[in-house]
């Protein structure tokens, strides 16, 4: 399916369609949002408006397309194959994607390859592992056979956010299809060119009408549609534990399963024999990457005592010289997504101050940043009092709090004292500690000497207490986008 569009450098508005079975199509009454890049505030494209009938039209093709359509009837192996074929599409179209990604989100344009490069890594891997989902024989008492094999839900629906909206799209739509299941995706509107873009090509690569669906709206609309629906067979969202909520009860009300990711308040723990070498720019990456609008962003630094003052003073060197600017001047960090998150910052820091918790460093906005751009100069803050907002809240933006620790118990319960539980970092040159306080820390990933793994798209991700249930990435999704169904033969 060739698609024509301007090149999505320039300022013409691009007009986007809701993808539902197999077309691209307006919303039923036609409505659209303006979409504005934050580096600048200037309209460069519109997605349809879609309301309760658009998300009902593709939920029932996706129905149509499992039930009785060629997705649904597919071999595994052949899926696979497709999905590879739509892979590398995505690779041959980066370029295109990472623009667009870049300046929906305002994330630099190095950012925005990078994701672009995972998301094709994402139906890669789906694509290899789509034949070897295997189920089991059980021992069982004499006279029978018993063995399991693992179905696909049917129907999945996806609301995925706007900070990673194609990489998000590569880990539910590659696990989900690749399982054998039918896709109805709802992005943000926020950033989602790159999601509608992508299931365009998939179309492209072979994926039949009605097996992968991407409707555009507001969450308020939309989104709650899609999360109500009767006719899903399983939900997966990413985003705040507040709209998470809503999620899981509109979830109950069906009886489907839903998968949770829900942010973190994610620790970087480092000791007093750390290599600070190795682990500073880490760090600093780990905060500053995407603007810190990342759910396992490392935005709190946990340092024993003893190397507080040295920690502070190298992150603060650091600091001073990161620089925020537009996507395509490919600075250290972009603008946030909106003027709403942009005061949500804001206020953050502007507590900090009123409470007299010090910011030790700022970043600058460069120079020639457009004044509509959506900037907040990354802050170091510290030390930060261990029940304040900073050391307990996720604030979703550039800021890295600082808290000193005493000793290994001290440094754990701190780690563990918040609601969240998402990803974790551990610094020291004592390899048994790392192991024995990655064994202790409550958190789906735990890092030592390290923070991050390209992606992680073959490591499942998920977290413990506030930061959701359920797992993603890796052949650990596989299993959530699957059911086992045990068969029992009697044979003698």
């Amino acid at each position: 399916m060739g698609i024509d569009r301007p090149t999505p450098a320039t300022t013409t508005v691009v007009a986007f369609n809701n993808i539902i079975d197999g077309a691209r199509v307006e919303a039923a009454d036609g409505r659209r949002l303006d979409v504005m890049s934050p580096s600048d505030g200037v309209v460069f494209a519109s997605i349809p408006r879609s309301s309760a009938v658009d998300v009902d039209r593709a939920v029932k093709a996706a129905r149509a397309a499992f039930d009785t359509g060629p997705w649904g009837q597919m071999a595994a192996v052949d899926r696979g194959r497709i999905l590879m074929g739509l892979s590398q599409l995505i690779t041959a179209h980066a370029e295109e994607l990472a623009t667009f990604e870049s300046r929906d989100t305002g994330k630099p344009i190095r950012q925005g390859r990078a994701d672009i490069v995972a998301t094709a890594r994402y139906f890669e891997f789906y694509a290899g592992a789509a034949d070897k989902l295997t189920g089991d024989t059980i021992p069982t008492i004499d006279g029978f056979l018993a063995m399991t094999i693992r179905e696909p839900h049917g129907v999945v629906g996806g609301v995925i956010p706007w900070n990673y909206p194609a990489q998000i799209m590569g880990r539910v739509a590659g696990a989900a299809l690749a399982a054998g299941n039918t896709v109805v995706l709802k992005p943000a509107e926020d950033a989602c060119l790159s999601v509608v873009r992508i299931a365009e090509l998939a179309l492209e690569a072979g994926v039949p009408p009605g097996a992968f669906n991407v409707v555009t709206g507001l969450g308020a609309e939309a989104g709650a549609a899609l999360s109500a629906h009767p006719g899903l067979d399983f939900l997966t969202f990413t985003g705040s534990p507040e709209v998470g909520t809503l999620i899981q009860q509109a979830a109950a009300v069906n009886h489907i399963g839903v998968t949770l990711e829900l942010g973190g308040k994610s620790p970087q723990i480092v000791f007093a024999d750390a290599d600070l070498h190795q682990a500073i720019p880490v760090i600093v990456n780990a905060i500053i990457q995407n603007a810190g609008q990342t759910c396992s962003a490392g935005s709190r630094v946990l340092i024993e005592r003893t190397a507080f003052d040295e920690v502070a003073r190298r992150l603060a060197e650091r600091f001073t010289a990161l620089v925020a600017g537009p996507w395509d001047a490919d600075l250290d960090l972009g603008a946030l997504v909106n003027a709403k998150q942009k005061a949500r910052v804001e206020r953050f820091l502007a507590r900090a101050e009123a409470e007299q918790v010090p910011i030790l460093a700022r970043g600058r906005i460069a120079a020639n940043a457009p004044e509509a751009g959506q900037y907040v100069a990354p802050a170091l803050v510290g030390p930060v009092p261990r029940d304040n907002a900073l050391a307990q809240e996720e604030v979703f933006g550039p800021v890295l709090s600082l808290i000193s620790f005493e000793d290994e118990a001290d440094a754990i319960a701190l780690a563990n004292g918040t609601p969240y539980g998402l990803v974790a970092g551990v610094w020291t040159r004592d390899g048994q500690r790392a192991v024995r306080i990655g064994r202790k820390v409550r958190a789906g990933q735990v890092f030592l000497n390290a923070y991050g793994a390209g992606g992680g798209v073959e490591l499942p991700f998920g977290g413990f207490k506030k930061s959701g249930h359920g797992r993603e990435k890796g052949f650990e999704a596989l299993h959530h986008f699957t059911a086992p169904k045990t068969l029992v033969i009697k044979h003698g």
